[in-house]
């Protein structure tokens, strides 16, 4: 079976599943969609996708469910109340989103013993602008066979997707990505700060340090933003990473780690989060450091 002749459902249409979908659906793949708030799929149904009328519906009439839902919690709800009841044996699930290990894990063994669905973790990132383009990074949990089809399904989205190891791996390694890009975030907001205080034009640090060992995408992103003081459109938000971060300091938790930034970096997202910003872009975090 070639990978258009796949049907695949897409549940959760929002600042990442919009875009995907629309480049699934530019590829060639049939694709149902649902989303809890319905306004949000006019631009994936003008593009060619089928508007499911029920999550049960969209399961029954596709052979790869895809998830891209916003926590662990909302994961774990759709799966057991509509998958779990009306899965069958030949399908897969391919979980973009970013949730618990654990729950993964459990997710994915009911799945198995119950109606014989395979599972695979595969959080993104890349954030709205890959997406957009197709260069999403992709880590990736599962069986060999069931990752060697999501890479056929997916292929439009990413320009790396990395097997980590089982069920579970994918979402490890998302966790290990975010608490990079959160720290690096937040000491950005604190470098622009500084940066403006003292003199200098904070719209020429991105430039300046581009090509060096400081550089990085979400320099190149948030710098140029922060010393603009543009914090829109929205690209990701603050509570994304805070909940990513909360899971990361679960994770250490559990393997008696210490992960002392990360933790900081936690403290001080929830800080911000706490002033009004946790559905806002993090190029706001810059605000938490000047009013400091």
């Amino acid at each position: 079976m070639t990978a258009q002749n796949y049907t695949l459902g897409f549940i959760g249409i929002g600042l990442m599943g919009k875009p995907m979908t629309l480049r699934l659906l530019r590829a060639g793949f049939q694709v149902n969609v649902w989303n809890r708030s319905p306004e949000k799929l006019t631009a994936v149904e003008q593009a060619g996708a089928r508007v499911c009328s029920s999550i049960v519906n969209l399961v029954q009439t596709s052979d790869v469910i895809v998830l891209c839902l916003a926590d662990t919690a909302v994961v774990e709800g759709i799966v057991n109340g509509y998958v779990l009841p009306h899965g069958r044996k030949d399908q897969l699930v391919i979980d973009l989103s970013s949730i618990a290990p654990d729950t993964t894990r459990q997710l994915a063994a009911k799945l198995e013993q119950r109606c014989g669905m395979r599972w695979v973790d595969a959080p993104v990132s890349g954030g709205t602008a890959g997406a957009e383009q197709g260069t999403l990074a992709i880590m990736a949990g599962g069986e060999v066979d069931d990752i060697a089809i999501a890479r056929q399904v997916l292929q439009p989205l990413y320009s790396r997707l990395t097997h980590m190891g089982p069920v579970g791996s994918g979402q490890i390694t998302k966790i290990c990505n975010q608490m990079i890009v959160s720290c690096n975030v937040l000491v950005i907001a604190e470098m622009m700060a500084l940066a403006k205080q003292a003199g200098v034009d904070g719209a020429k640090i991105p430039e300046a340090l581009a090509g060096g060992f400081a550089d990085s995408k979400p320099l190149q992103i948030v710098g140029p933003e922060m010393a603009a003081n543009q914090f829109e459109p929205i690209k990701w938000r603050v509570k994304t990473l805070l909940k990513d971060l909360n899971m990361a300091a679960d994770l250490a938790r559990g393997q008696h780690s210490a992960i002392p930034m990360s933790a900081l970096a936690a403290q001080l997202m929830q800080l911000h989060g706490s002033q009004g910003f946790l559905d806002q872009d993090p190029s706001t975090l810059i605000k938490l450091y000047r009013e400091a």
